[in-house]
């Protein structure tokens, strides 16, 4: 059945006088949350891994922090950087909204390098923890793009469509945070599980998360407005796809590099 009015739900979940509690921020902290009980599990249930519950908390609040400072700079780098050249305070105005996960992810990742170097622990092991509990909060914060009314998606005549009045064209238009919300959630958070089902040298999950979120956001992409255009031989590409190509790229060398590393590790453990 189609929505004949623009939908509209209000961002903000609670107000106390000027100080508001947004959707958006209850998402992330839900997703955090996930990523917590299901990694705390994982966790329980090795035998042999140093990674401690302190670590884990520690790696999920300075890796929050890692996601939004990258997640605001890969939106001003790959985006919009052109504007915020001229308009630079305006990086710190968050509320706005402007967020990159590509950006977002190399945020962490550095973060992790650094963190794993301190505390003497191995990176891909804490990179195949957070994995596979990553997608659970991907989908809920594609919940939070879909309450603000943002990254919307390409006109339709499909019965679901939907008028985002951020859109101001009164066109029906595909709910694509949706659409990703389930691509990158459970599609994803199952694929990951799929794979674990037998055991897998260090850092191939890390490695199945890069291909398998790339090949995912490309299709996602295919029904969402896109954010900035790039065109290669005439072919035209969202800024997500081609950000998301050279993650499927690089986790195919990842998948291969470092199972060749593990199997010569292994073979001198024998």
């Amino acid at each position: 059945m189609i929505i004949e009015q623009p939908i509209y739900i209000n961002p903000i979940a609670l107000s106390i006088g000027n100080f508001h509690i947004y959707w958006y921020g209850i998402m992330y902290l839900i997703g955090l949350m996930l990523i917590y009980m299901v990694s705390l599990k994982n966790i329980s249930r090795s035998e042999y891994t140093k990674i401690t519950k302190k670590h884990l908390e520690e790696i999920l609040y300075w890796g929050m922090m890692s996601a939004i400072l990258g997640g605001r700079l890969g939106y001003a780098i790959f985006y919009k950087a052109d504007y915020f050249y001229d308009h630079l305070l305006e990086l710190f105005y968050i509320r706005n909204g402007g967020m990159s996960f590509h950006g977002g992810l190399i945020g962490v990742i550095i973060f992790m390098y650094y963190y794993t170097k301190n505390k003497k622990i191995l990176f891909w092991e804490i990179s195949d923890l957070i994995a596979q509990a990553v997608p659970l909060a991907l989908s809920t914060g594609r919940i939070g793009n879909f309450i603000n009314g943002e990254l919307f998606g390409t006109p339709t005549s499909l019965p679901w469509g939907i008028i985002f009045l951020n859109a101001h064209d009164n066109i029906y238009r595909h709910p694509s945070q949706l659409y990703e919300c389930v691509l990158e959630g459970p599609v994803l958070f199952i694929i990951i599980k799929i794979f674990l089902h037998k055991k897998r040298l260090l850092g191939q999950t890390s490695a199945i998360f890069l291909i398998f979120y790339g090949i995912l956001r490309c299709i996602g992409e295919v029904w969402r407005e896109p954010d900035y255009i790039i065109t290669i031989y005439s072919s035209t590409y969202s800024m997500g796809q081609i950000l998301s190509m050279l993650m499927i790229i690089n986790g195919f060398i990842l998948y291969y590099v470092l199972s060749k590393k593990n199997r010569i590790i292994l073979f001198f453990l024998k």
